[in-house]
């Protein structure tokens, strides 16, 4: 029998690639998604058992949903990627606070609704691996994104964290943190009318994806998603003051 791996956010996207990927590394594959979208994954990946599960994990609800349809299989699992995430561009003074709330619900709660369950779970088996995808966002302020980023941060905190916690269960714990990537996840954002609004210069989520996982089989604690370009990107975000990234990543962000 292959081995299992849970991965949310598996209907498109980075999410999608981490379940293809995965189900070519020789694992069955259960994918969360929100939409119908995710009951086309098994024709998707048809070498493999799929399970789709459609959940709005934004809700209580929707990760109770998960986790039983999870359970049932009966199942050891081998690999959690927790992937699931929004953003909503624009300036604060403007954005809806009723969709901010629903993205910090996505981004972190349901997050942490279901890493409970998983950790416990990989905790009794002493055995599993948890890819948890945050962002290059982590790592400076994101003006005109000014909510996502910070959520970005917890989850990049809380993955560290975790990550010397399960130590002892022989559990590991891994941050991906994608640039910015050739996906529908900015225009979708609302920020079509913004640098990121175009995908011609963005990192191909194969190679995202194809990073985290190589990260997670060698046990790293955490990955840039990205090619050359990103990675030095992100060293040069730890070295520049927290308003002069901020500057930066409002001419790219801020609305035309």
């Amino acid at each position: 029998m292959n081995k299992l791996a849970l991965i949310t956010g598996a209907s498109a996207g980075i999410g999608f690639e981490l379940a293809r990927q995965l189900a070519e590394r020789g694992h069955d594959i259960a994918g969360v998604g929100v939409g119908r979208r995710i009951h086309e994954l098994p024709d998707k990946l048809p070498h493999v058992q799929v399970l789709p599960i459609q959940a709005d994990l934004a809700t209580e609800e929707g990760v109770a949903h998960v986790w039983s349809e999870v359970e049932a299989l009966g199942r050891q699992i081998d690999v959690v990627a927790l992937n699931a995430g929004k953003s909503l561009g624009g300036a604060f003074l403007d954005t809806d606070l009723a969709e901010e709330e629903q993205m910090i619900a996505l981004n972190i709660t349901s997050q942490v609704r279901l890493a409970k369950r998983v950790v416990r779970k990989l905790a009794e088996q002493r055995h599993g691996r948890i890819l948890i995808t945050t962002s290059m966002s982590a790592l400076t302020p994101t003006p005109y994104e000014s909510i996502y980023g910070p959520t970005r941060a917890f989850m990049f905190s809380f993955a560290e964290g975790l990550r010397q916690e399960m130590r002892e269960y022989g559990v590991t714990v891994t941050a991906l943190l994608p640039g910015a990537t050739a996906t529908d996840f900015h225009q979708t954002a609302g920020m079509g009318n913004t640098v990121f609004g175009s995908n011609d210069w963005k990192n191909d989520p194969a190679l995202v994806a194809r990073r985290g996982l190589d990260a997670l089989f060698a046990g790293r604690d955490h990955v840039i998603g990205g090619d050359a370009k990103t990675r030095r990107a992100a060293v040069v975000n730890k070295l520049l003051p927290e308003q002069v990234k901020a500057r930066r990543f409002a001419k790219d962000s801020k609305p035309s």
